[in-house]
């Protein structure tokens, strides 16, 4: 999309006009060496693949021609002949490769479907191809990018894209990616993101992908299904088109439900989020929090020797809060040198648990600490030993009423080779997802890290979606000196001290010319989205105003971490920036995200709504006033006021 035009549509509209599609199937063409071609209704036109190269274009209604994929970069061989299945399926095959491929109308899109019969690979689509230089490229990195293809910074510059690759079902939210270019787009989604990557390249200075699936019967990736839409060039289109592709198979959670399910949940909404250390964890802390005025806040506390006490937590749950212990079911150390009590498990759970490489070796675990543990090892083990649910009992007995789960959420799965307890990818994320439920079940209200889509139904809340994490982000975590390390034990450096960003760095993460809700799209009213925990509010403080006013463009809790000095420091500015979110999520938390716009050509000034016009949010990221919006603030409507209700960051005591 080029930054001089402005998106009319919004994404309500894009998720149903999507949901409404199908249409007949139908093949043409000569089939033989150079194969057939086969024409698939697609919502705005049809869809016409080669099944020679598996090149596919679009015949749109308003008359355009389009590339929705460049032939296969993968060499497929002569295809066989196409078939009519039942329902109005098209089926066709390639011996040499030994693919073979469904093509269908899916609501609108064209899904093509592909089994192997033996192990093999095969790349594509390839996207990208021929747009024009104004094109853009949207990526579910965290909350979402949207990067002009021909932009040097993202090419070649600090932002280098051009090169690298993505782990699918690893390194992005959700399991998509999108082109727009004016009021054209193609959105593409890829169900079976596990075994697919995504691989970045520069064409004439424009950004290319190029997707990859291996097809290994071992690692149970032995099926890869893509679906292409045609799109308004919205940038959250791709993400609309995902969120209706969910709902369409009962897949997509709702805060509503999980309120019922669980009524503390329902704290979350208004709610900011924060780990707290030293006094901030004792009932004297959370008391002076709450005097302050903050009537909502999420409280986590780490699993070292002195966690929240049973008077800490019931001042927090008589203060409105929700309060409860961070750990993790992915970690084993030796219990005579372990760094971290969620890391010492009883028995021989370390090491017969461990995770196995190939080679038979144990796969090392945290900061190359002990191992990864095998959540087949403890699924297996549950139904008699128990380690998961002592371990939780254990965790809750202070009156917790909610838990952070690390890592579970996450795309860092693993296949294990150990004999005694094997896995695939998918097997590791069907047992998180079932210890997940089981955590739900048991009334707590649960978050994780991240939190890819897949676990959308089973959380209510994660810490770190929100937050599109550059590659230089982790080189800097590791450099001690410069981010602080985890020490002293009621301040770690890691956390409280502040840091500066690197020009590039804080120009990929929160630039908001860049920036999309991709992630707010496709779940907002399912789940609560917050950056991730290193990254707290006052860790960054030349990005305080570009983050608060992102949060509240897209509806979501700020976090924190919060000890005696710093509740004194910081308690008056968390007190009003949480006083004016409140409300706001309190209305449309539970809503899904209906639009997103830039209103300028800079993309300075953005809107969002939620709902059908519940809450009308618009910012200003520039320097000087935009429609009455003055730069650096926020305008919020909800439904019924009289007038907006505006929140300039830095004008906030701290």
């Amino acid at each position: 999309m080029s930054t001089t035009s402005k998106v009319t549509t919004t994404a309500l509209s894009l998720a149903l006009v999507l949901v409404g599609g199908g249409g007949p199937v139908r093949a043409a063409g000569a089939e033989g060496a150079r194969g057939g071609a086969v024409a698939v209704a697609v919502h705005g036109g049809t869809a016409l693949v080669d099944t020679a190269t598996l090149a596919v274009r679009a015949r749109t209604r308003d008359g355009h021609d389009r590339l929705l994929s460049a032939a296969a970069a993968t060499p497929l061989g002569r295809p066989g002949p196409v078939r009519r299945g039942a329902g109005g399926l098209m089926r066709w095959s390639y011996p040499a490769r030994g693919l073979d491929v469904t093509a269908r109308a899916d609501h609108g899109r064209l899904s093509l479907s592909f089994g192997a019969r033996r192990d093999t690979s095969l790349r594509w689509p390839v996207t990208g191809v021929g747009v024009p230089r104004s094109a853009s490229l949207q990526l579910p990195r965290g909350e979402g990018l949207d990067i002009p293809v021909a932009d040097p910074f993202w090419v070649t510059g600090g932002g280098r894209l051009a090169g690298t690759g993505l782990d699918v079902g690893g390194d992005l939210t959700l399991p998509l990616w999108g082109y727009s270019a004016g009021r054209h787009g193609v959105s593409y989604l890829v169900p079976t993101d596990l075994g697919t990557s995504l691989a970045l390249t520069a064409a004439g200075g424009r950004l290319r992908a190029t997707a990859r699936h291996d097809f290994r019967r071992a690692d149970g990736t032995g099926a890869y299904t893509v679906t292409l839409a045609l799109s308004d060039g919205n940038p959250v289109a791709p993400a609309a088109d995902y969120r209706a592709y969910l709902a369409e198979r009962g897949r997509l959670g709702s805060l509503r439900a999980k309120f019922r399910r669980t009524p503390a949940a329902r704290k979350l909404l208004g709610a900011f989020h924060a780990y707290v250390w030293g006094k901030a964890r004792t009932a004297e802390g959370v008391r002076r929090l709450r005097a302050l005025g903050v009537d909502r806040m999420w409280l986590g506390y780490d699993a070292g020797p002195r966690p929240m006490d049973a008077r800490a937590v019931a001042a927090a749950k008589a203060a409105g809060y929700l309060v409860g212990p961070y750990d993790t079911f992915a970690n084993g150390q030796d219990p005579r040198s372990a760094d971290s009590p969620t890391s010492v498990w009883p028995d021989r759970v370390y090491p017969d648990f461990c995770v196995r490489d190939a080679d038979g070796r144990p796969r090392t675990g945290f900061g190359g600490r002990g191992c990864y543990l095998s959540s087949a090892a403890f699924e297996r083990a549950e139904p008699t030993r128990h380690y998961l649910a002592d371990r939780t009992r254990a965790m809750v007995r202070n009156g917790a009423d909610s838990y952070f789960l690390d890592v579970d959420a996450t795309g860092e799965l693993f296949r294990d080779h150990s004999p005694r307890h094997p896995m695939t990818k998918a097997e590791d994320r069907a047992h998180r997802l079932a210890r997940m439920r089981r955590l739900t079940g048991s009334g707590l209200v649960l978050g994780s890290e991240t939190a890819q889509a897949w676990a959308n139904k089973v959380l209510v809340f994660d810490h770190g979606s929100a937050t599109p994490a550059a590659d230089g982000l982790w080189a800097l975590e590791k450099n001690r000196e410069e981010w602080g390390g985890y020490y002293p034990e009621d301040a770690p450096k890691a956390f409280f001290k502040p840091v500066r960003l690197p020009a590039a760095l804080a120009t990929a993460m929160y630039d908001p010319r860049y920036r999309v809700p991709l992630y707010g799209t496709a779940l907002h009213g399912s789940t609560v989205g917050v950056e991730r925990w290193e990254l707290s509010y006052a860790k960054l403080p030349a990005e305080k105003t570009r983050r608060a006013l992102l949060a509240m463009l897209y509806n979501r809790p700020l976090n924190y971490v919060l000890n005696g000095t710093e509740s004194a420091r910081q308690g008056r500015e968390l007190a009003a920036l949480q006083r004016y979110f409140a409300p706001l999520h309190r209305a449309a938390g539970t809503e899904r995200l209906t639009s997103f716009r830039w209103l300028t050509a800079d993309r300075a000034l953005q809107r969002t709504v939620f709902g059908d016009g519940v809450l009308t949010v618009t910012a200003n990221f520039g320097t000087e006033a935009r429609a009455g919006l003055p730069g650096g603030c926020v305008d919020a409507r909800l439904r019924g006021d009289d007038r907006p209700r505006r929140l300039c960051p830095a004008d906030v005591e701290s």
